[in-house]
């Protein structure tokens, strides 16, 4: 079945959706090593954000995912929700805060790390600016400013773009056309249906998706989240734990250029 969804001359790697509480931690558990499996993907990246409890991450909630199934945890505007992330980050490598944050903040935006399916990967993480939290600074010269400084041998660039505006996830896509293998839309948690390989040969997503359940609104529960926008009362939004659908991508890119060939959507519903 691998053989002929895409291409064995080339690297997959398995990118997921914005994981929500505790049963989005455990439909990764179950579904992601049988995706690695099925779609040779030998590096999984996935945002992180939500997984305690909905809100951010902490050492406890990211231990029971790394690095059993996913390599890299990326993250957006609730990475602090939890605040003893502040003191736990950098027991991390593998974890990553958005990069254009203050450089006062602890934790790293960007690392370089091994594919066991062939070369480097370097992934770098943004969070956008509009409609988002004023705290993050502008990404499209962070971003210049970590390619400036990129090691020539690493071809592969993979990119979380942590963002509410569409138009924004696009205009970097556009931006780092050709220099980059993909840029990967998070935050929204809805899967966009604009999957597409740029000319420059850069994968491209407006929004990956969630780790989610699929009767909620983004995780949540349907009559909280109704009762909030009919109210315009500040509401409790607890996490729906069952029926949860799983969102990702996978990336097909050949490790000689870095450029991508194929980028295939996955949605599918969690058997726990």
């Amino acid at each position: 079945m691998t053989e002929s969804i895409l291409e064995r001359t080339n690297v997959n790697l398995l990118f997921i959706g914005d994981i929500v509480g505790k049963g989005g931690r455990r439909a990764v558990r179950e579904m992601v090593p049988e995706l690695r499996r099925e779609f040779n993907c030998q590096f999984c990246v996935a945002n992180v954000e939500n997984i305690a409890n909905g809100g951010g991450m902490n050492a406890k909630t990211l231990g029971q995912l790394i690095p059993d199934f996913i390599d890299v945890a990326t993250s957006g505007d609730h990475v602090w929700d939890q605040k003893e992330l502040e003191l736990e980050i950098e027991r991390f490598d593998n974890v990553l805060r958005p990069a254009n944050m203050s450089c006062k903040q602890p934790g790293r935006g960007f690392a370089i790390f091994r594919n066991p399916g062939g070369g480097d990967i370097a992934v770098l993480n943004l969070m956008g600016q509009v409609f988002m939290r004023p705290s993050a600074r502008c990404p499209f010269e962070k971003a210049e400013e970590i390619l400036g400084a990129m090691p020539r041998n690493v071809k592969c660039v993979l990119v979380d773009i942590h963002a509410e505006a569409t138009s924004e996830k696009a205009a970097m896509a556009r931006f780092l056309e050709g220099r980059v293998t993909a840029v990967l839309g998070t935050h929204t948690h809805v899967q966009t249906a604009d999957a597409k390989i740029l000319p420059g040969g850069t994968a491209f997503i407006s929004d990956v998706g969630m780790v989610g359940a699929e009767a909620s609104v983004l995780g949540r529960e349907l009559d909280a989240v109704v009762d909030k926008f009919r109210s315009g009362m500040p509401r409790r939004l607890p996490v729906v734990e069952k029926g949860i659908r799983l969102d990702a991508v996978v990336i097909s890119y050949d490790p000689e250029t870095g450029k991508a060939s194929k980028i295939t959507p996955i949605s599918r519903m969690s058997n726990v």
